[in-house]
């Protein structure tokens, strides 16, 4: 199980490789948060708007493991813009988990999903509002670190410059025919770790059927998603596949290799899928990514 970490700005270590629990129902996010846990993994991500924190913090006490040696990262709903609404839904991730302390805590969206990516309606004060109250939560010790998700270098810009703690994670759509390398290129300036959610894309074949992907696979004689998956550590991010299969869980943790200078250039210009839209993942996306 590959159990590499690395340090967040604010010295805290975070394990490189994620179980994702995005659209798992709260038994199967129990049951693969278990298994999960009792294969290697170290690092859980849920949500509030997933709807299975209470699973994932039945399945952490239920592990027996050292609290202290399991990384839990939640994020407050894209839909709190006001610091009576972020306190609110932190205090109920808090009762849901059923934890003393959460590790990392981020915004979902700088944007209520239903005005996702509409710049039209920005929502710079509410979400320094939201954040700040991350920041109360954190001098506290109750949130070992905190960040953002989905957010742009201009929705960074609006924390940086009215905030005082530089988010220490950024979690975003990347996997190897969808990278923003504006985004992440302005992160790393930043000092800011990426997070990739759907490394493997959205479950969708043009990465994992792509012919180039699997002629590199084979090279290295790994699967596809084991590529894909390596490709994002290769980049200095943290990744975070979702799995609720004991076989694919096992095999997504099994990293442990590197892919060449010439292999991640020849990944990094691969086309782009160019066909995100409502059709294909907004549905979803509006349910709480």
């Amino acid at each position: 199980m590959y159990s590499k970490k690395i340090k967040l700005n604010n010295g805290v270590e975070i394990p490189v490789l994620g179980l994702g629990t995005w659209l798992m129902s709260k038994e199967e996010a129990y049951l693969s948060c278990l298994a999960a846990l009792e294969m290697g993994y170290r690092h859980i991500d849920t949500a509030v708007a997933y709807g299975n924190e209470e699973a994932v913090g039945r399945a952490i006490r239920d592990s027996k493991l050292p609290r202290e040696e399991i990384f839990v990262t939640t994020k407050v709903p894209a839909e709190a813009k006001s610091e009576k609404a972020a306190r609110k839904e932190i205090e109920g991730s808090f009762k849901k988990l059923g934890l003393d302390y959460i590790d990392l805590v981020i915004i979902h969206c700088p944007q209520p999903w239903i005005l996702f990516r509409k710049f039209q309606r920005r929502y710079d004060k509410a979400n320094v509002e939201v954040y700040k109250v991350l920041e109360e939560y954190y001098r506290a010790g109750k949130i070992k670190a905190i960040g953002v998700s989905n957010f742009l270098p201009a929705d960074l810009d609006n924390i940086l410059n009215n905030c005082e703690v530089v988010p220490a994670v950024n979690q975003i759509l990347a996997h190897v025919k969808n990278m923003d390398f504006e985004t992440i290129n302005y992160c790393r300036e930043k000092g800011i770790i990426v997070e990739a959610y759907s490394p493997l894309g959205h479950g969708n074949s043009k990465v994992l059927k792509d012919e180039a992907i699997k002629e590199i696979a084979n090279k290295y004689n790994v699967s596809v998603p084991q590529l894909c998956l390596r490709f994002t550590v290769e980049l200095n991010m943290v990744t975070l596949p979702k799995s609720t299969n004991i076989a694919h869980m096992k095999s997504n943790g099994d990293l442990d290799f590197n892919i060449s200078e010439e292999d991640m250039e020849r990944l990094v210009k691969l086309d782009k899928i160019k066909d995100y839209g409502k059709d294909d993942w907004y549905p979803v996306f509006s349910k709480g990514k």
